[in-house]
């Protein structure tokens, strides 16, 4: 009993209700310290306010603007007329138009595809050499052209196109005087011509990237690859294919727009000629708006360039993601 009696005493003590506060006192919950993180988004806020302000006036509001032109027929300078969907049918039905488009997609072979092969194939010989001294070199030959402004490059470009111009003194001394011809001037050759500037500056810039991400692929797997017996190309197959993912994302991701969206090398080289067979969109917005004041249509080109080109890049981040 003397336990029970206890244990019974024990829980009504464990059990006995707080003491209650005295008359005309009441008891206050003790408030939770300010949580620290609140503070610092707002002082995260406060250091990305001026990016974000300049983002907006110089980003979103031309963008606005461009979406509000093209529903309008406009030369920049009388009052404007509503047309609703009409530059964006023009776009979509001009010949001239779409052959701008499909000429930009057409340059994504020499900006992105012979570029990133090339530079894939490259940086595997320079790292399979191991030599430090001739990779710098490399690196450095093969990124001088894009560090050379696109539009300098497109000049020297076009005086060595000309027709006694490098290329052609070339092809005569090693027996192809039958092929020289004015690049530029001819119709059928003058887009690969310009396409081949791109592949020049671009081959660099890929080359250097795929070389670094090379450099962080664990070497053990080469050496594990080497006492197997595995070839160059078997071995460039299994371990820096895969290791390259995200960097060979960026070098597509970067030279693809750079395809659709140039200008500075057509405008300085040919400006959309002979003829359109040069003609991009770039070029052709800038000439538009700015030759022959046709503010909605230049508008409505450049948003649908701007929705192919999210089109075109969004599922390509998505295939080189890394899982």
């Amino acid at each position: 009993m003397s336990s029970l009696d206890g244990s019974s005493g024990l829980l009504q003590g464990l059990t006995r209700p707080a003491p209650a506060a005295p008359a005309g006192q009441e008891r206050t919950p003790e408030r939770a310290p300010r949580p620290r993180r609140r503070r610092k988004n707002w002082a995260g806020w406060l250091f990305a306010a001026p990016a974000a302000l300049m983002y907006a006036v110089f980003v979103l509001r031309p963008l606005a603007a461009s979406i509000q032109y093209s529903f309008y027929d406009w030369d920049g300078i009388t009052p404007a007329t509503f047309v609703g969907l009409e530059n964006y049918v023009r776009v979509f039905t001009d010949p001239q138009l779409l052959s701008s488009i499909w000429h930009a997609f057409f340059l994504i072979i020499f900006f992105t595809v012979v570029p990133v092969t090339v530079a894939l194939l490259v940086a595997g010989l320079i790292r399979e050499l191991r030599s430090k001294g001739l990779g710098r070199l490399a690196q450095t030959l093969l990124f001088i052209p894009y560090v050379i402004p696109a539009a300098a490059a497109a000049i020297a470009w076009s005086w060595m196109y000309a027709t006694t111009g490098a290329v052609n003194q070339l092809l005569s001394v090693v027996g192809l005087e039958a092929v020289t011809r004015a690049w530029f001037g001819d119709p059928a050759w003058a887009l690969p011509a310009v396409g081949l500037i791109g592949t020049w500056i671009n081959l660099g810039f890929c080359t250097i990237l795929l070389m670094s991400g090379i450099g962080k692929i664990d070497t053990s797997l080469y050496e594990a690859a080497k006492l197997d017996g595995a070839g160059f190309f078997q071995t460039f197959r299994a371990i820096t294919l895969p290791g390259l993912r995200q960097e060979i994302g960026v070098c597509v991701t970067i030279t693809i727009i750079a395809a659709l969206a140039s200008f500075d090398i057509v405008f300085m080289s040919t400006q959309g000629g002979p003829g359109y067979s040069t003609m991009v969109p770039g070029v052709q917005v800038y000439q538009l708006g700015f030759t022959e004041s046709r503010i909605g249509l230049a508008s409505a080109l450049a948003l649908v360039l701007s929705a192919l080109v999210l089109a075109v890049i969004l599922p390509l981040q998505k295939l080189f993601r890394e899982k």
